[in-house]
């Protein structure tokens, strides 16, 4: 973003509608959106904006923004679905605590932000995300080409229907995540939650710790390599499933192809004859319980 030429708007208390209605090249600081006139848009239709140390309270403040960089601001509960249909947006150091603060954007990457949003996320498009920590429900539905590092995460029903992503580093607290996902890849993360990635297809999980019951079902083209499971029962049930995992596993009910290796099972359960996965034990682990 260039910032010669540019257009200072500072410490200014804005509540009109539209307020900065298709501004251009404008870098505005230390200013206030918020008063009795309740005025919506503030910043709509705009392009080539910096906003630093700004401070938002009133509704769909940056819809169709073309150019956007925000630098330790505020967005509060009030501010509801912030930033819709922008394009090119940096967003560092930001409170972004208003239901569905981002939506249907591209090229949007995000750095040390505090997300209190449900429905945060949908519809993106080429997205990153550095040290963000979030609560969300439905966080990233239906959002591609997505690069993640350590996020720190928790809400429910997270990562639904997602394409082509990689996340390294996280810690997702979250229920029913990556259901239906497509080519997904992820590293030296944790996952607790309920149902992990069932309906995916193209899950890679290297190196991870799944905490929680009955994942992985219903995946096709699932990998896992040198991942650990805690309270994991009735894993892997109709899956298509390549997978090798460095702890104990609870159970496993009837995965439908594949092979997963495994230093020691509490239980496997094979009862569906349609279930043709190879379940094979470490030659050094322990008893194992098997149920035909």
């Amino acid at each position: 973003m260039r910032l010669a030429g540019m257009t200072v708007v500072s410490d200014r208390t804005m509540d009109e509608e539209r307020a900065l209605y298709g501004s251009r090249d404008l870098l505005v600081r230390r200013c206030v959106f918020d008063g009795p006139a309740d005025g919506e848009s503030a910043l709509k239709e705009s392009a080539n904006i910096r906003m630093e140390h700004c401070y938002f309270n009133l509704r769909y403040p940056c819809w169709h923004v073309k150019g956007l960089e925000m630098e330790q601001c505020e967005l509060t509960p009030n501010c509801r679905a912030a930033l819709w249909y922008a394009k090119d947006a940096r967003i560092d150091h930001t409170k972004l605590h208003g239901i569905k603060a981002l939506r249907e954007c591209r090229g949007v990457s995000l750095r040390d932000c505090d997300i209190e949003s449900p429905e945060f996320g949908w519809k993106l498009e080429d997205v990153r995300m550095e040290a963000c920590a979030a609560q969300s429900e439905y966080f990233m539905l239906l959002s591609k080409h997505i690069c993640m590092h350590r996020l720190r995460l928790v809400g429910k029903y997270s990562f639904q229907y997602v394409e082509d992503a990689v996340l390294e580093h996280c810690n997702l607290e979250t229920k029913d995540a990556f259901w239906h996902a497509k080519n997904v890849v992820v590293r030296d993360s944790v996952l607790r939650g309920e149902y992990l990635a069932w309906f995916s297809d193209g899950l890679t999980l290297e190196r991870c710790t799944i905490v929680g019951t009955q994942p992985l079902c219903y995946c096709r083209n699932l990998i896992l390599r040198d991942c650990k499971m805690v309270d994991a029962d009735l894993s892997f049930e109709k899956s298509h499933v390549r997978a090798t995992i460095t702890s104990s596993v609870l159970s496993i009910k009837n995965p439908a192809s594949g092979k997963i290796v495994v230093p020691s099972l509490g239980e496997l359960i094979m009862d569906d004859p349609d279930a043709q996965g190879d379940v094979v034990l470490d030659p050094d682990a322990g008893t194992a319980i098997f149920t035909e």
